[in-house]
């Protein structure tokens, strides 16, 4: 089983990418004392984290200038922890932190039923109790994750004008022009 992380007051929590468009790695990183960790995330659940945050800290007050902190890019991993699964977000009013739950993906074999899996207990009984991260964020630290996921996710290739489908760096075989 993999091990799970609890950042109470990380001094970043950012999106990154390794890679050239088309064949990117998403991940998010953790820094917190000194500590540095990645989990491997797809770019979609980084777009729709970034939506979901957005429209959070639309619902709160807003961050003043002197409480923002600069957008900032993540170290190239050394390794992954493990693969994000699902994600989740909560707001702790008497913190007044976004917390956003990371939990790792677990392969599930075919012959499991799936019904059986509501049940915490026949979930954990399986060994299939997955790792869990959870990261405690200012709303700036949130506002700088936002800025820097959006950028990256819109970092990617160009989109044909003809088909809508990406290009690639070596070209692209366009079905519009067939």
């Amino acid at each position: 089983m993999a091990e799970s992380f609890e950042f109470r007051e990380p001094s970043q929590v950012v999106p990154g990418v390794i890679g050239v468009p088309g064949a990117r790695t998403f991940f998010l990183q953790a820094t917190d004392g000194g500590v540095v960790v990645s989990f491997k995330v797809e770019k979609q659940q980084v777009a729709a984290l970034c939506e979901y945050l957005d429209g959070m800290l639309g619902d709160l007050p807003q961050v003043r200038p002197d409480e923002r902190v600069p957008s900032e890019r993540a170290e190239t991993p050394l390794g992954f922890a493990w693969v994000v699964g699902r994600l989740a977000v909560a707001y702790e009013e008497d913190d007044d932190r976004l917390v956003i739950v990371a939990e790792e993906l677990v392969e599930i074999d075919d012959d499991i039923d799936l019904d059986d899996l509501s049940d915490p207990d026949v979930f954990a009984s399986l060994g299939l109790d997955p790792a869990s991260a959870r990261f405690h964020l200012t709303r700036a630290q949130v506002a700088a994750f936002i800025a820097e996921g959006e950028a990256l996710v819109t970092a990617g290739r160009p989109t044909c004008r003809l088909c809508l489908r990406p290009i690639d760096p070596v070209g692209h075989s366009c079905p519009g022009l067939n």
